[in-house]
């Protein structure tokens, strides 16, 4: 029985064994060919199916109901201006002739002030000595728009009111307009809010999903409102794609009817003279459009083309030279050039160039400069070998970028502006550039460290010399003047 029972039960031992072998071996096998993310796709924003922000959310929104002032009044001999996104003349290039270094100081960058700031991207205006930027509390749920010295950070006033908000890859995402009389705030909520600029005394307020069904974008606000000869200029999206708004009065002196249902996106309105004509230029969610900005017709519709339109922009167009405007946007979209034509009173529009970002300059955060002929940006990260590389090409072919700043300076979604022939380049981590302008190469001059966060991508203002920055959550004044 014994002697029996021993090769019955090495049998048995034997079969478990093979049977534990082939199982590991099949399950080795299944773990090496699966691929567990084959059914899976690249989350895109929108894809999400998110609901849009109805205008009941909004119902309760008291726009500048308070207010406290804590230097009154304020002297200052400062007389420059960034008065708005991208600067005066909306291309982001400083027209001061204040010396810049070139060099940083073997003590590091200058800096003259700090100041704390809810997450986002919200970014400065400079108006005579006063620095303006619009921030959400989120302690307080509140936007508050904050008015401060440029000359030493002390908050002068600030005016504020409830709305619930919550974190969207940061929250505040615009850039006050200011002049001597106003200053007009986008807040997140597409709530828009008009100042006197030197004594912030609220003037009138306006709910845009309330009154104008505007949609508020997938990640809220990141239109910069426009003052053009003391009428701010908005793109509602929703019952009106532009209107334009009395600064005194709040009276809506115009609207351009929106027949195909245009939405607000992520770019703002930039003012252009094309073929003689001078109109604002909007890259709206499902097309891009020029409405008049003469007397005689303002607000009318002139042309419009739906050849370039992504579901997500955020860079603004671009005017290119030679009647053409330049449009761009990330997430694969790619880039877009548009010739515009006139007989008479009637315009059109041309394709000139239509690609992907691989193929040629391509932007997906910040907005492309023009100057001296040549066009420059940071690339997209879907670029191909050129990604987030910052490049310079020509306006006559989008596709053919001249020279690139390398894989060893590579910039994320960083904003730049020209000033005193140099670029001045942030990456994400907080590094500053110093470049020197060139249409022949990219030519470091020196990098420092400004700031130790992450995210900074809030545009730069500069004025007097003195340059303002933002990470996602602090706000820094640079001093860049040459002894």
């Amino acid at each position: 029985m014994n002697q029996t029972r021993q090769p019955l039960e090495k049998r048995t031992e034997k079969i478990i064994f093979s049977v534990t072998i082939l199982t590991a071996c099949l399950v080795f096998l299944f773990w090496f060919f699966h691929n567990p993310v084959r059914n899976l796709k690249e989350s895109l924003p929108g894809m999400d199916n998110r609901p849009a922000i109805s205008a009941s959310a909004s119902d309760s929104v008291n726009i500048g109901e308070k207010f406290t002032s804590y230097i009154s009044p304020f002297q200052t001999a400062l007389t420059g201006k960034w008065p708005n996104f991208r600067g005066s003349d909306f291309d982001n290039i400083c027209k001061e002739t204040t010396k810049l270094i070139d060099h940083w100081p073997a003590s590091g960058p200058k800096i003259i002030w700090k100041k704390d700031l809810g997450e986002g991207h919200a970014a400065a205006a400079i108006y005579n000595g006063r620095v303006y930027v619009l921030d959400y509390d989120e302690r307080k749920k509140t936007d508050v728009l904050h008015c401060y010295s440029l000359i030493d950070g002390q908050e002068l006033w600030r005016r504020w009111y409830h709305v619930n908000l919550k974190r969207n890859h940061g929250i505040s995402r615009t850039i006050p307009a200011v002049n001597d009389k106003y200053v007009v705030t986008i807040g997140p909520r597409c709530h828009v809010m008009c100042c006197n600029s030197i004594t912030g005394d609220l003037l009138w307020g306006m709910d845009l999903p309330k009154e104008y069904r505007t949609t508020v974008p997938l990640w809220y606000t990141g239109q910069c409102p426009i003052i053009d000869n003391n009428v701010a200029v908005i793109a509602a999206g929703g019952k009106a794609l532009l209107l334009g708004v009395d600064c005194a009065t709040g009276k809506v002196l115009w609207k351009t009817p929106n027949a195909d249902s245009l939405k607000m996106s992520h770019s703002s309105i930039i003012p252009m003279t094309i073929q003689g004509k001078k109109m604002y230029v909007y890259d709206a969610l499902g097309g891009l459009c020029g409405v008049s900005a003469d007397e005689g017709d303002k607000g009318r519709l002139l042309w419009k083309t739906r050849e370039f339109s992504p579901s997500v922009i955020a860079p603004s167009p671009v005017y290119a030279g030679k009647n053409r405007i330049f449009v761009t946007a990330g997430y694969g979209a790619g880039s877009a050039l548009f010739q515009i034509n006139r007989d008479g009173d009637s315009f059109s529009v041309q394709k000139i160039q239509l690609y992907k970002p691989a193929l040629g300059m391509s932007s997906e955060q910040q907005t492309p400069i023009v100057i001296k002929g040549f066009v420059y940006n940071i690339q997209t990260k879907d670029a191909g070998t050129t990604r987030n590389e910052f490049v310079c090409c020509s306006p006559d072919n989008f596709q053919n970028i001249l020279w690139t700043s390398g894989t060893t300076d590579r910039f994320g979604l960083g904003p730049y502006i020209v000033a005193d022939n140099k670029f001045f380049i942030l990456s994400d981590e907080g590094d500053l550039t110093i470049a020197r302008f060139s249409t022949s190469k990219f030519e470091v001059l020196d990098k420092a460290k400004i700031v130790d966060g992450q995210d900074s991508w809030g545009p730069m203002a500069l004025a007097n010399g003195l340059l303002i920055m933002r990470d996602s959550k602090q706000m820094v004044c640079v001093d860049l003047k040459a002894n």
